[in-house]
């Protein structure tokens, strides 16, 4: 645990210092600047009260001692002044410094995970993920702006009052060192045992988190099944997670306070009772300054015992701040150090023209797409996109223990339209996923237009491919917008076109603002039979070759679902189309229905054929499947 503190100390260190490299050495400058001003004005008091002592055994009247003692106090009266204005700047500047790194670590934590798998985002909580924004930033908000900042100026107080001390009596400051030895180790056992769980803390919170995301979708769902009472568990156990680390970690940090103030006031009354021993018994004093045991030399020892008791009591809260800001750094850097996703291809997709048979790649926007092929001895070679994909000997397993798909071998020729049946987790969409290189194969290939996908780099493969998912994903914005979002380049015409390709120019026109309407994230201002329109308007703007649609029109009604299935039809003419549908009647008219059952291809051919061989796609067609 302390090897991973002190990599995640070294690494915000690191990743700060790129962030500012020159404005985070001034502030640390400053501080130290500002911490051993703060420490010096015991030195002033010494040489005070020495001038009063020395002024009363003399008999020096006020006049002759007045100039001394004014002289003494304006000296530290300037440092004051320059204390405070830069203790003032180093306040402004880092409160600069610690908005600007969290808006870079938050723009570098958000773009690196642009770039994580599809795999990461299925396998860790949504709520969990959210918190790396939330909670794990605001503690190294906390710890980067306050907790390092007092912990470097206690630590430099401490230090330069020890030297002080040191110079002064070497007995006394020992005097003071035995008790901040107390101090310390009560610290580091009531401290220790808080920073404990402060870190729990900080992983309840993330898994509360988790879980509140999850009850806050699924709230349609719980109550249809009236699951209040189990969700109502499920958070209650992970509110309770939180509440025993937060209790546990707070009660040692609140308890650790009060007693470290009773020690200090202790400390204090053992500085005073020593120094009257040391004066009283005339034992001589060891010291670098050379001067007697005296109240010039006494007092400001209870001064300096305060200030370095309370030095070290600042230290205590600071590093439970700092353990809190660690263990969401290290959250954060578990995040960054997440293999993104692996991109090994070389061929692109690009605009094209044709003269005499021979293509040639142009910056313009054509109708015309090509693979853009370099190879390894140097040509350049182009290749119409015309939409071939074939599966050979394909296996593929999520977890490498449990194989889902087995020995796929398919093709879907240009403008051919394949249908995907079958059971829930047959492997319909697993297929789909490979298509998109959201997930890599285990065994065999995939070749697209006859290059293997693995070939191709993965934006240009995507953007070859319009998919319209069961489940709709809208962002917040206008129609129109959520429409371009399919192609940002899209003019609004463009986008009212596929609109009225898909069946949606209808319904938009009668919305309050028609295109310009703002849509909620969520799409709870549209049925969702709306938002499934638009999601098809969107992959229509796109005007890909391949089509992928995964239960495209469950959830739309039988009506809606005719207008649907007219505009879709019309999108899939001269494109290859790959059709997930569990309502059969969608895929009739597909040129080849493929029949998985637990990974495996076990029929295929059109509706016709099917029916005549009269196996499971009869079974499925007839009822009677569901019937058995």
């Amino acid at each position: 645990m302390k090897n991973n503190r002190s990599k995640s100390v070294s690494r915000i260190i690191k990743l700060v210092l790129s962030f500012f490299p020159v404005l985070l050495p001034l502030i640390v400058v400053m501080i130290i600047l500002n911490a051993i001003l703060g420490a010096l004005p015991s030195i002033f008091q010494q040489n005070v009260i020495a001038i009063l002592q020395e002024a009363w055994e003399n008999g020096w009247t006020w006049e002759v001692t007045q100039p001394l003692v004014t002289k003494v106090v304006a000296i530290l009266a300037i440092i004051y002044i320059v204390a405070l204005i830069i203790s003032f700047i180093y306040n402004q500047l880092i409160a600069v410094f610690t908005q600007g790194v969290l808006q870079k670590l938050r723009n570098r934590v958000f773009t690196h995970m642009q770039t994580l798998p599809i795999r990461y985002f299925d396998t860790h909580q949504h709520g969990d993920i959210m918190s790396y924004y939330t909670n794990d930033i605001e503690a190294m908000r906390q710890m980067i702006s306050q907790s390092f900042p007092q912990l470097l100026i206690s630590l430099i107080t401490v230090l330069t009052i020890l030297v002080i001390m040191f110079y002064y009596s070497i007995p006394m400051a020992l005097v003071i060192i035995l008790g901040a030895c107390v101090t310390i180790t009560v610290t580091k056992k009531l401290g220790g045992l808080s920073a404990k769980y402060f870190v729990l803390q900080q992983k309840a919170t993330g898994n509360t988190e988790g879980v509140i995301e999850e009850m806050v979708n699924g709230q349609k769902v719980i109550k249809v099944f009236n699951h209040q009472a189990e969700a109502e568990e499920a958070f209650n156990k992970a509110n309770d997670e939180l509440y025993q680390a937060s209790n546990t970690a707070n009660r040692y940090s609140n308890i650790l306070m009060p007693v470290l103030n009773n020690i200090n006031y202790l400390i204090y009354v053992f500085v005073a009772v020593a120094g009257g021993i040391f004066i009283q018994n005339q034992i001589p004093n060891i010291s670098i300054s050379g001067l007697p045991f005296s109240i010039a030399v006494v007092v400001p020892f209870l001064g300096m015992s305060r200030q370095f008791a309370g030095a070290i009591q600042q230290i205590s809260p600071q590093i439970n701040s700092i353990v809190m800001g660690l263990a969401g750094a290290e959250r954060i850097f578990d995040l960054l150090d997440q293999e993104p996703e692996v991109d090994h291809g070389v061929v692109e997709l690009v605009n094209a023209t044709e003269k005499d048979g021979t293509l040639k790649e142009t910056s313009e926007k054509t109708e015309l797409w090509a693979w853009k092929y370099p190879h390894e001895d140097g040509t350049v070679t182009l290749t119409k996109v015309a939409g071939d994909v074939r599966f050979a000997n394909v296996d593929f397993a999520y977890n490498p223990e449990k194989v889902i798909l087995h020995d796929i071998t398919l093709y879907g020729k240009p403008g051919q339209k394949i249908a995907f049946v079958g059971a829930t987790g047959a492997g319909k969409t697993t297929i789909t996923n490979l298509i998109n290189r959201f997930y890599d194969l285990a065994d065999g290939k995939i070749r697209y237009d006859g290059i293997n996908i693995n070939k191709i780099k993965k934006s240009s493969l995507r953007k070859s491919l319009g998919i319209v998912l069961q489940d709709t994903v809208l962002f917040t914005g206008t129609v129109m917008d959520n429409i371009r979002y399919g192609r940002l380049d899209a003019t609004d015409e463009e986008c009212i076109a596929a609109a009225k390709l898909a069946g949606a120019d209808g319904f938009i026109r009668h919305l309050p603002q028609g295109y310009q309407t703002m849509l909620n994230g969520d799409g709870s201002n549209l049925s969702q039979g709306q938002c499934q329109l638009l999601a098809i308007s969107r992959a229509a703007v796109a005007d890909p070759p391949v089509m992928i649609m995964d239960e495209a029109t469950s959830s739309i009604d039988t009506r809606t679902e005719q207008i649907v299935q007219t505009g879709m039809d019309r999108l899939m003419n001269g494109r290859t189309v790959f059709v997930i549908a569990h309502r059969l009647s969608t895929v009739k008219n597909s040129n080849v229905i493929i029949v998985l059952d637990h990974g495996r291809i076990i029929e295929r051919g059109t509706h016709e054929e099917l029916l005549e061989q009269k196996g499971q796609y009869y079974q499925l067609y007839t009822g009677a499947f569901e019937l058995e």
